[in-house]
């Protein structure tokens, strides 16, 4: 049984800066890529950073220059670095990951349970 397990959420002023980890734990040969989602009440969720690997980044377009995706392959561990917080970064914050738990299976992604992040003015 895989699991992942977000923290680092919290109540920030705007202009803040706060780290989200998640951490994958269980039955893990590999981990693809992995990836940081978010939904705002009444929104849709919507992707904000993946990496892959190798360590390639992509963003979103609104997060771009303020968060950095990052990830510790040897702690199974992936890592949002999100500065210059805006209220509207105001959202649950979910880890998603593309894992493989034993050699002969076949890759599932997984879900966290995610984490509160809320900006105030």
């Amino acid at each position: 049984q895989v699991q992942l397990v977000e923290s680092g959420g919290g109540l920030v002023q705007a202009g803040g800066s706060l780290r989200l980890s998640c951490a994958a734990s269980g039955t893990i040969f590999s981990i693809n890529d992995m990836r940081w989602y978010r939904q705002a009440p009444g929104k849709q969720r919507e992707l904000v950073a993946s990496i892959t690997s190798s360590g390639t980044t992509n963003y979103e377009d609104s997060v771009k220059g303020r968060f950095t995706i990052s990830r510790d392959n040897a702690k199974n561990t992936m890592y949002l670095q999100m500065n210059s917080l805006k209220p509207e970064d105001t959202a649950v914050y979910y880890c998603n990951a593309l894992i493989v738990p034993t050699p002969r299976a076949s890759q599932f992604r997984y879900w966290g349970q995610g984490t509160q992040v809320t900006v105030s003015s």
